[in-house]
């Protein structure tokens, strides 16, 4: 009688998981004010010796933020953001411009900061822009944010 006939076993190699894509380059406008809004509202909040505006859609974490430090009277401006290396934070309004040194949180939360005084011309730019202002920050997406009055509150508790 002939041995029997054994059917080779053949084993599934799983495919590898594919690389995802590159990201999309960010479009670019003749003009940043033609840029769609980024999604998202601002809330506002105050505090004993803090008060704030964040920018973010509802359930998420912030984008971006702008915070009174009441004791010190100086401005935070913050992007959601990880990094290990200070960034530099572009901020645009319809009457002003200005590169900002946004630097890493230190205490190892994923965000950037940059630090100016209550008084600084730019935050009343900033606040009275018609519509929106823009937030560029280095390898990030620009955000374009609207100028709602929660910006207004958070830079006057300041002063």
């Amino acid at each position: 009688m002939p041995p029997p006939v054994q059917t080779p076993v053949v084993m599934a190699i799983p495919d590898p998981d594919p690389t995802p894509p590159p990201p999309l380059p960010e479009p670019i406008y003749d003009n940043w004010l033609d840029a769609p809004q980024t999604p998202g509202d601002w809330t506002y909040r105050d505090g004993s010796g803090l008060s704030y505006a964040t920018f973010s859609v509802a359930g998420s974490a912030a984008r971006f933020g702008i915070e009174c430090a009441k004791s010190s009277r100086t401005i935070r401006l913050v992007r959601g953001a990880r990094a290990n290396q200070t960034l530099p934070m572009r901020i645009r309004t319809e009457t002003a411009e200005r590169l900002l040194d946004a630097v890493p949180s230190p205490d190892d939360r994923p965000m950037l900061v940059a630090t100016l005084p209550a008084r600084d011309p730019l935050l009343d730019a900033i606040a009275l822009s018609r519509g929106r202002f823009a937030v560029g920050t280095a390898g990030r997406e620009t955000l374009y944010l609207p100028a709602w009055p929660e910006i207004t509150r958070v830079i006057e508790d300041c002063r």
